[in-house]
């Protein structure tokens, strides 16, 4: 960028573009998305079309972002000082990210949409842009930088790129391996998420702030710099201890706070307390870094760019590397590897003497390499004695594990690369299959209730299910219910960790009528909304039992839109089911959940899963036409000896024939309007439910919320169709599955 440009107005114009491409990715979204489904293709070929529909959309954003900085720095005169005044607007700037993080999360999108926030976001740009260019007008600009030949770049400047870089590299990996751990902790809400990265950040600009402060002062800024990673080794080990040997032990029960906005403030705490000592260091490192650089007649914005850009690229080195080292090795190894990264980064800096000599002289590269060797055994050992696995107690249990994992046996933990699973059971061997920090199926009688509830009513409604797709494999057990159906010839499975699926086949084979060893049975490993926007095949019958509404990024598999998605993959007459909880989850959440997945589908019903007769959980069937059950057609067909393992299969779980299946009837669209007024419908823009279902994760309030829906059902004598007799038997079975 041409340094005669008053440094204020190019940051004015930057600031500008950025508020403009803003606008520009949120109105031209909908169409990317049309041309990207379109075109997108599988295998290596999708992977690739999906990193460049990403960088189109964010690299021109990031890239003036990362420009913004620099083209400041032109106004601060290269010199200790001024590389404090650096250090001090790069804190300012973290300071604001941590604003942004927690506006955004805990207000913004939670009340609003992501139209108002992006909205917001671009008044933030177009006021800090005026701001900007007002003060320009009343200010000299920065006087022009030296010709380059004059730059007196200071000595071993290359090894504190290299340096930063490796630090940038550490920090962005430790977020990812501790975001991860934290959110098992925490319950891994959006709420968490904004908590953490509020951490993180805090201890960023604190550690920049100091930074500058001490480069400004110090004679030797190199020498702080090299402490700072060096130091870096104990307090990696300490966070890592803290969430695997600590934190995931304190007697802590989330289900006593009176409020989730006292749990909030527990869980940002508990971030802090693991988080903090090694963000206030890579904080000040940077600063640092950049005092340890000033030399005579630099251009400041060269100065500052480079060392951002060494910064940046470790940085992607780490985000991408953490979650292929979690994957293969563990959080374990992935964390050592960060302990020997910060030895490596202080080595480059403090023992730069040294490593001049041994470019020198035979006796100097033993030297340095004999250093290397005591560095590396000494960051070895604190990595080895300190830094353990994670405990299959959080993995399992995630915030309830001080208060439900003991007595209880972790045969199995795994960590893939987009969640952990685990796999426990109990004195009574009943197996529990746990991902996101909780329990997701088990072999226990109510569970194995709905599951099975869930598979056969996908392919027993339907008048010939031969292809269906089971959203989310989970334990396998809806799945497998679903296989055992004789009229399925073909069975998909969209499942985004490909753990799962490795995990299930091995343990719950014995419950799932071990659907994965199926030859009808096709797992695919991808997200299941990705999976139904790019695929050409259409289903006779879907059934969705995504994760629990309020883990981030659930609530995407709930949205008005996703359902639409789902609706244009049937054949007619083609039936979708929807799994709800009603345990950890409010009022409003389900409603939600039901309201939106009704507005997709009005032609819809409800069947309760209930616990000694209170409410537990719900499957929702949606249809295009209107939904007609033919009672006598169905158990005709139970009846077949083709049908006695689908029999079986619903005996084992309660229901001696399809009446006691369909007599757990809950509800439909018309009867639900009133209790359903005041619903708020999920949408893309919104993702409304995971905001709701976040703050009513730790309730306890399923029997309430299934005694205000019973208020409102009757009886749909349109709906089930058949014989008086068949009519009579199942309104008597209704009267004795609960009270009318």
């Amino acid at each position: 960028i041409p340094a005669r440009r008053h440094p204020l107005r190019l940051y004015a114009a930057l600031e500008l573009g950025i508020g403009a491409i803003a606008l520009l990715v949120l109105y031209g979204m909908p169409l990317v998305g049309r041309v990207y489904a379109a075109s997108a293709g599988t295998a290596g070929a999708g992977l690739l079309l999906r990193g460049v529909v990403a960088a189109l959309c964010l690299l021109p954003p990031t890239v003036l972002m990362g420009a913004t900085l620099p083209a400041l720095s032109r106004w601060v005169e290269t010199t200790p000082r001024g590389a404090s005044w650096l250090g001090s607007f790069y804190a300012g700037n973290t300071v604001g990210a941590v604003f942004g993080s927690l506006l955004a999360g805990f207000y913004l999108l939670r009340l609003h949409d992501m139209q108002t926030a992006t909205w917001v976001a671009v008044a933030l740009n177009l006021a800090v842009a005026a701001a900007a260019w007002t003060v320009a007008r009343v200010t000299p600009p920065a006087p022009e930088p030296p010709p380059p030949g004059r730059a007196v770049v200071v000595a071993g400047a290359r090894w504190i790129y290299v340096a930063t870089a490796l630090s940038g590299m550490a920090a962005l990996a430790a977020e990812v391996v501790w975001t991860r751990l934290l959110s098992l902790l925490f319950g891994g809400t959006t709420y968490a998420f904004s908590l953490i990265l509020a951490a993180f950040l805090v201890g960023i600009g604190l550690g920049s702030g100091l930074g500058s402060v001490v480069g400004r002062v110090m004679e030797r800024p190199r020498a702080a710099f090299g402490w700072c990673q060096a130091l870096l080794c104990v307090a990696i080990a300490w966070g890592a201890y803290m969430l695997t040997d600590s934190l995931p032990y304190w007697p802590i029960d989330p289900s006593l706070a009176p409020s989730p906005w006292l749990n909030f403030h527990l869980d940002f705490a508990r971030s802090l307390w693991a988080v903090l000592p090694a963000a206030l260091l890579w904080g000040a490192s940077f600063p640092l870094a950049l005092a340890a650089l000033v030399g005579r007649d630099q251009d400041p914005a060269r100065l500052l760019g480079g060392l951002y850009a060494a910064n940046t690229v470790g940085a992607i080195i780490g985000a991408l590397g953490a979650n292929i080292i979690i994957a293969a090795h563990g959080s374990q190894v992935a964390q050592q590897a960060l302990v020997g990264i910060a030895a490596l980064a202080a080595l480059l800096v403090l023992a730069q003497p040294l490593l001049q000599a041994a470019m020198k002289t035979t006796g100097g590269a033993l030297k340095f390499a004999g250093t290397l060797a005591l560095i590396g055994v000494v960051a070895g050992s604190v990595a080895a004695r300190v830094i353990h696995p994670v405990p299959g107690s959080l993995v399992a249990y995630g915030r309830w594990a001080p208060t439900r994992a003991a007595g209880v046996e972790v045969i199995y933990m795994g960590e893939g690369l987009n969640s952990s699973v685990a796999v426990s059971r109990l004195s009574n061997g009943v197996l529990n299959y746990h991902n996101a920090g909780k329990v997701q199926a088990s072999s226990e009688v109510q569970d194995m209730r709905l599951q099975r509830m869930l598979g056969h009513l996908t392919t027993l409604l339907p008048a010939s299910p031969k292809s269906v797709l089971v959203i989310g494999c989970g334990a396998g057990i809806t799945a497998g219910a679903v296989s055992v159906d004789p009229a399925v010839e073909r069975l998909t499975i969209a499942e985004i960790e490909p753990l799962v699926v490795r995990t299930v086949g091995t343990y719950f084979a014995a419950h799932n009528f071990n659907v994965l060893g199926n030859p009808k049975t096709h797992p695919h490993i991808d997200d299941a909304r990705h999976f139904l926007l790019t695929t050409r095949e259409t289903f006779d019958a879907i059934t969705s039992d995504p994760l629990d509404p309020w883990v981030k990024g659930a609530a995407m598999l709930y949205s008005r839109e996703f359902f639409e998605l789902v609706k244009r993959r049937l054949n007619p007459g083609g039936v979708v089911t929807l799994f709800v909880q009603l345990y950890e989850s409010s009022e409003q959440a389900v409603k939600s959940e039901i309201a939106t997945f009704f507005e997709a589908f009005p032609n819809g019903a409800i069947f309760a899963n209930t616990l000694e007769g209170a409410g537990y959980d719900l499957v929702l069937v949606g249809q295009v036409e209107p939904l007609r059950i033919d009672l006598d057609a169905i158990e005709a067909r139970l009846r077949r000896p083709e049908y006695a393992t689908l029999a079986r299969s619903l005996s084992e779980i309660g229901f001696r024939s399809s009446i006691d299946l369909f007599a757990t009837y809950g509800g439909r669209p018309r009867d639900m309007a009133a209790w359903l007024q005041d619903a708020q419908i999920t949408r893309d823009l919104d993702l409304r439910l995971q905001y709701l279902a976040g703050l009513g994760l730790n309730l306890r309030a399923a029997g309430s919320i299934y005694e205000g829906m019973l208020v409102h059902r009757r009886f749909p004598s349109d709906m089930f169709v058949g014989s008086e007799a068949a009519r009579a038997w199942l309104l008597q079975a209704m009267m004795g599955e609960a009270r009318w």
